[in-house]
């Protein structure tokens, strides 16, 4: 899955060989490259709420977001985030709200469905779904897949899709969305609620 120019780059992501499963992802060897990339994630099955009209589409699922690893490095150019597909998109699949913006939004967006909830834990600054975590990644095997292409500069085309694509779980860089604004709610109001709660030993 590895694109040589924006235009393969971005067909091998619209139109890919194959999706990757969560137990693909977590299994030895991992599948996913340790290099920089963007990533795409299509689902056969939409959270409540989320508008379909207009996204991209294919035979296993909706493309509804993309992200990429490492981030653009910092302005000053001494910055440089050492992530990577492999890490990133093994984190999404396993990982928490806390350290993932995907599954903090599917999170918000399923949590009356799946019963879960947003708290505080620890030190009370961190915030995960705590016990729900695992039921979120039990949602995302059953209807999560996701593709990759490696590329030196993922910033860019990142930036590119965004502006091209209809892709509602997207909010940074895409307010032109007609769902940013139910999904910031959703999140605003998560957290509203998490801090009504007590804070979680974890």
């Amino acid at each position: 899955m590895t694109g040589e120019n924006p235009l393969a780059e971005t067909r091998l992501l619209l139109s890919p060989i194959q999706l990757t499963t969560r137990g693909q992802v977590l299994s030895r060897p991992c599948p996913v490259p340790a290099d920089p990339g963007v990533y795409a994630w299509y689902f056969d099955e939409a959270p409540p709420y989320v508008p379909l009209d207009g996204s991209h589409a294919i035979d296993a699922g909706t493309l509804l977001y993309v992200g990429i690893s490492p981030k653009a490095p910092s302005r000053d150019g001494l910055r440089q985030s050492k992530e990577n597909l492999r890490k990133r998109i093994r984190y999404h699949y396993r990982g928490n709200a806390y350290g993932s913006t995907l599954r903090l939004t599917l999170g918000a967006l399923l949590a009356d469905h799946l019963g879960i909830q947003l708290r505080r834990v620890g030190s009370g600054k961190r915030l995960t779904f705590s016990d729900g975590e695992l039921v979120l990644s039990e949602w995302m095997a059953a209807h999560a897949r996701v593709c990759w292409v490696t590329t030196p500069t993922p910033w860019v085309l990142e930036r590119d899709l965004i502006a091209s694509l209809r892709l509602p779980l997207n909010l940074d860089q895409n307010k032109h969305s007609d769902f940013h604004q139910h999904l910031t709610a959703a999140r605003a109001e998560q957290r509203r609620r998490a801090r009504d709660l007590p804070v979680l030993p974890r």
